[in-house]
């Protein structure tokens, strides 16, 4: 018999909720990885790293290094040669990704020696002194270029570096593209991105040498299917690697999976020393070494009838992993093969996905995980599609998107998307007038001469990823051989300790998230009590928890599937403890109810116990449990979605076990000529199913709107063709703080999951997925142009702007075009020995120009009234060098101007005006000027 259900109005879920993690980091009490001390005697770890993307090691001299006073040890390749093997890789090729370097270096950064000393400082005194001798050689970033016969191989033994080419059909795209009234393409180079999370990674690792044991202490987030791949490069089994997780994590957004690599790596150096050890990341460290999203090259075909409906596409796709294949890639490109047609009712689909290496760091989970790279050209197209028949991009979405009435929709790749209602998005928007009201807002400034335009993304969320979709990339003979892999196991226990209190484990290991908070509420509503009144942890303990391959924090799992799985334990902790209650209380099992802190018959109200005496029975009373009960002390739940199983033979995968809905529309405003965009209107719906906590839902939405506008407007790591890294500090790889990120508007509608526990699907990527694209859209409106690419920074855009002399700006002279907080406004006024004839020429002249901006060093007239040139500004010894653009325009000769214009550079940008008046006095004229100027960086 089950409980009676709880029928209370209002439930803890659904509720915003202050999250209970706050108050501990507010107080500097947080438990982070450098706040846990590493025990007696231990070392400090720091990393040498290669200077060059591409070089053999030819020797490595440690003397010097050792005679470092404090210095223990040296580890090299050498020792991780003796200690350990290379880790699997996820495609058949005979490639070594080693922790440390053993015979050449593959990118800038990559990790050649671990010194350990007493402290850190002595550490990297070491380092430089450590004595390497590489012998370079040629390198290769461009992954089209990498593909070339005669491009330099990073790994001789595979004899390319094209490591996997799949093709894939799915119906029939050949005959529909035979059919079809038009056939629309585009092509696209997505860019190298990261995530730079307030806090780097770290490790503290042991070696246990009477047990054979790794005792590892880090912030890794899983998945935790990357643990047998470390137990297996350090030759132990699962058993004997030991990885605890520390209660807080300064946020990670998928990039501290890679400290597995360096895991296995200072795992070595503890064996070696016999000492623990512990290395924190520095910032340097994390932009050269840690992780990126990868660089993929795309053609999208679509095949359109003259209605706007696609029939079918046809993706090439090129994915840039770097220097190594290292786990879990070739995921990126897997990952969405479920939902590659997106939010359409597209039938039929052709990929061909290849994965190529070049000299760059080794690629991996970053947020977004393959979502932004697939949707960058899916919407892309679909805007291209609306300006090739003159139609609507709304229009194109609209025709396109899969009905209301036909969820579950199974889509041609084998994805399953669950529940949804994309239209309701699209009327929701209509009916609260967002349409309208930005196609107003485009009206009015184009009539006025300024560039705007309107840009909209629509996309599938996946979430709870099956941990069978990256043998995708193996063939369903090498997938049989290798025998079936999928799934995605979560795990939850909830017990109850002799006060009748209430304690909730998960295997999630939150970066920042709020989990604690989530699960308190969840837990809450099953059994009837307060939240506060619950213990959660959610550290992990891999020799002492219950976990899974799948356990960790990424793929937006934590709603659907964890808290899931917390929901289950606690029904049945609550069935357990409804047959003692209704044993004491003398009523049947549904009639009782559990609320308030309290257990009650729903039929007698007067029959009731409080809830902790009845869940502390069985550490007590073990005679006042119902005949032949076992002890109710904890329920530990497993739950796996049965909708995720392995690849087919057909290819055919469902990749995510739930999939949330975006659709975003916004409104910017790109300046002549500075190039500078400006969001004026973004709105952003989400379907997640259902919203657990409403609150941190937001968050999470922007928090990842915070890292698609770092993506699309600034972010990008750069090299030098001969393989340089040109972004390894935050002055050149650019960041946005929050004064860079605009409002957002966020739309919450609802469609509850059939496939998860409580409805709840992922909600933390989608941004990231549908920002980019959308903004790009928006560009490509104003502008008029399809050629878009990221980061779309003011030089990019400007390069995109018609060179032909700007139309005059609609506005009065006094009235300033830029008009923000971060404004420094001034005036004066000079006396010149010149009549205002003699100084109107001196003013357009470039060279007089130059000697009166500040920090100019040349100045070019590109036409009349326009020029370009460098200037290099700074604050103290911060400096930094930039490209100025300079416009004059409403020309009064010899009277009046305006002065126009901005910078932009590593460090940050600038943009201003300024209104120049002359005025005849005797033997000369005085000139006035009042300006302003915007700041950033």
């Amino acid at each position: 018999m089950q409980a009676a259900p709880d029928t209370r109005s209002e439930l803890w879920t659904g509720r915003p909720r202050e999250r209970v993690e706050d108050e501990a980091l507010l107080r500097g009490e947080g438990r982070f990885i450098d706040d846990i001390s590493p025990g007696p005697g231990a070392l400090h770890a720091c990393f040498v790293r290669s200077p060059h993307p591409h070089a053999e090691i030819v020797s490595i001299d440690t003397s010097r290094a050792l005679a470092v006073r404090g210095v223990t040890a040296v580890v090299t390749g050498a020792d991780i040669r003796r200690f350990s093997r290379p880790f699997v890789v996820g495609v058949k090729q005979p490639m070594e990704h080693w922790s440390l370097a053993v015979d050449r270096v593959r990118y800038v950064g990559e990790p050649v020696a671990i010194i350990c000393a007493s402290d850190r400082y002595r550490a990297e005194d070491a380092a430089q002194v450590l004595d390497i001798v590489y012998r370079p050689l040629p390198a290769v970033v461009d992954p089209l270029e990498a593909l070339e016969a005669d491009a330099p191989l990073l790994h001789p033994a595979v004899g390319a570096n094209l490591v996997s080419d799949r093709t894939f059909t799915y119906g029939e795209p050949e005959q529909a593209f035979a059919l079809a009234d038009h056939i629309v393409d585009i092509s696209i180079r997505y860019p190298r991105n990261a995530v730079t999370p307030i806090e780097c990674m770290g490790v503290i690792a042991n070696y246990i040498a009477a047990d054979g044991v790794y005792d590892l202490t880090t912030h890794f987030q899983g998945p935790y299917a990357i643990h047998p791949v470390m137990a297996l490069a350090l030759q132990v089994p699962g058993n004997r690697l030991r990885i605890r997780t520390p209660r807080d994590s300064g946020g990670s957004f998928g990039t501290k999976h890679a400290v597995f690599t360096y895991a296995v790596a200072l795992a070595i150096a503890a064996r070696v020393t016999g000492r623990p050890v512990k290395w924190i990341e520095d910032r340097l460290e994390n932009l050269s070494g840690a992780t990126s999203a990868t660089n993929r090259v795309s053609t999208l075909r679509a095949a359109v009838n003259n209605d706007g409906r696609i029939l079918a596409l046809d993706y090439d796709q090129l994915d840039d992993c770097g220097g190594y294949l290292r786990a879990p890639e070739p995921a990126t490109l897997y990952r969405m093969h479920g939902n590659l047609t997106g939010a359409y009712a597209i039938k039929h689909l052709r990929v061909r996905n290849r994965i190529v290496l070049t000299n760059k760091t080794p690629s991996g989970l970053v947020r977004g995980f393959g979502g932004p790279q697939v949707y960058f050209a899916l919407e892309r197209l679909t805007a291209k599609i609306a300006r090739e028949l003159g139609r609507s991009h709304l229009e194109i979405i609209e025709k396109n998107l899969v009905p209301a009435d036909s969820f579950p929709w199974r889509t041609p790749s084998g994805g399953l998307l669950d529940s949804g209602n994309y239209q309701s998005a699209v009327s929701v928007l209509r009916t609260r007038g967002v349409i309208d009201d930005l196609r107003i807002r485009r009206k009015q400034a184009r009539a006025e001469g300024r560039l705007y335009g309107i840009g909209m993304a629509a996309i599938v969320e996946p979430s709870i990823s099956n941990m069978g979709y990256i043998t995708t990339v193996l063939t369903a003979q090498e997938r049989e051989r290798a025998g079936p892999k999928g799934g995605a196991v979560a795990t939850a226990t909830v017990g109850v300790d002799p006060l009748g209190g209430l304690s909730v484990h998960v295997a999630s290991v939150p970066q920042g998230q709020g989990h604690r908070t989530v699960l308190q509420q969840v837990v809450a509503d099953e059994l009837g009590v307060d939240p506060a009144d619950i213990s959660v942890t959610a550290e992990l303990d891999t020799a002492r928890d219950a976990w899974s391959i799948a356990s960790g924090n990424y793929s937006s799992r934590f709603a659907g599937a964890v808290a899931g799985a917390a929901s289950i334990a606690a029904k049945r902790l609550r069935a357990k403890l409804a047959r003692i209650a209704a044993l004491q209380l003398e009523c049947a099992e549904n009639d009782l109810r559990f609320s308030s802190g309290k257990i009650s018959c729903v039929s007698d109200p007067s029959k009731s116990a409080p809830f902790k005496r009845i869940a502390a029975t069985s550490h007590w009373a073990q005679g006042a449990m119902p005949q032949g009960s076992e002890p109710v002390l904890r329920e530990t739940a497993y739950w796996s979605p049965e909708c995720l199983t392995p690849p087919n033979a057909l290819d055919e995968i469902n990749s995510s076990a739930a999939h949330g809905f975006v659709l975003d529309i916004c409104g910017v405003e790109v300046e002549q000529p500075t190039g500078k965009l400006r969001i004026d209107r973004y709105v952003s719906v989400h379907d997640a199913g259902r919203i657990l906590n409403p609150a941190l839902a937001d968050g999470q939405v922007r928090g990842g709107f915070a890292n698609a506008i770092g993506a699309t407007l600034m972010e990008q790591f750069s090299y030098s063709r001969d393989g340089s890294f040109q972004s390894g500090t935050l002055a050149d790889y650019l960041i946005p703080t929050v004064s860079e990120i605009p409002p957002i508007e966020i739309i919450h509608i609802e469609t509850p999951s059939p496939f998860t526990p409580l409805g709840a699907k992922g909600i933390a990527e989608g941004n990231c997925m549908s920002t980019p694209v959308c903004i790009a859209n928006a560009v490509a409106d104003a502008l008029d142009r399809d050629d878009i690419e990221l980061p779309l920074t003011p030089a990019r855009i400007q390069s995109l702007l018609d060179k032909g002399e700007p139309a005059p700006p609609a506005q009065t002279a006094n009235r300033s075009m830029f008009s923000t907080n971060r404004m420094i406004k001034g005036e004066g006024s000079h006396f010149i020995a010149l009549t205002p004839e003699a100084l109107w020429l001196v003013l357009l002249d470039p060279a007089a120009l130059a000697s009166v901006i500040p920090g100019c060093k040349s100045l070019e007239r590109i036409k009349d009234n326009f020029y370009c040139g460098q200037v290099r500004l700074g604050v103290g010894i911060v400096q930094g060098l930039f490209t100025a653009h300079v416009n004059l325009t409403e020309l009064d000769p010899p009277r009046s101007l305006v002065l126009s214009g901005g910078a932009s550079g590593a460090l940050g940008e600038s943009s201003g005006e300024a209104h120049v008046t002359l005025t005849a006095e005797e033997s000369g004229t005085r000139i006035a000027y009042s300006d302003g100027i915007d700041l950033t960086g």
